[in-house]
């Protein structure tokens, strides 16, 4: 997926989170807050690739995870999201809650987004079983930007 994809399916997302109420604390956040929060982690994924929009701002730390675990490795799966809400808690991070709780959508946005694609993500990491539901082909950027549209759109008009 691209990286406009990317946002815009995190977009989306937190908006439709915000409006059915499914998280109080998003539901009850400011929107400037679980906007950019979902934005700030929407493309952290990638980090583990030097051509990414995110790996080529920080190649000293996009080459070597791509070196050691290539693509779509373990940034991509439910270990990191999981080690990260443990961090969260026991640091009692002082980020407002729905800041928090915007940035890990964010992140499982784009983890959900790169099952959508035929090359799919190994969810359960070091497991590298890939997991996939094939609607958005690679070589189909129109078709990505037209569902993102549409996501958005339905979220914006529920």
């Amino acid at each position: 997926m691209t990286t406009e994809g990317h946002i815009c399916f995190a977009i989306s997302n937190i908006i439709l989170i915000k409006k059915i109420k499914l998280i109080h604390d998003i539901a009850s956040g400011d929107w400037w807050h679980v906007i950019l929060g979902s934005l700030i982690t929407c493309l952290l994924p990638d980090i583990d690739h030097p051509k990414s929009f995110i790996g080529k701002r920080f190649k000293w730390l996009s080459v070597p995870i791509y070196k050691l675990f290539g693509h779509r490795g373990f940034t991509h799966s439910l270990l990191l999201i999981v080690m990260i809400i443990i961090y969260i808690n026991v640091r009692k991070v002082s980020i407002p809650i729905d800041v928090v709780y915007a940035m890990i959508i964010g992140y499982i946005s784009h983890i959900i987004a790169d099952v959508l694609t035929p090359a799919g993500i190994p969810l359960f990491w070091p497991y590298n079983k890939k997991f996939s539901i094939p609607i958005i082909k690679k070589s189909n950027i129109r078709l990505e930007r037209l569902i993102s549209i549409i996501i958005i759109i339905c979220a914006i008009q529920y």
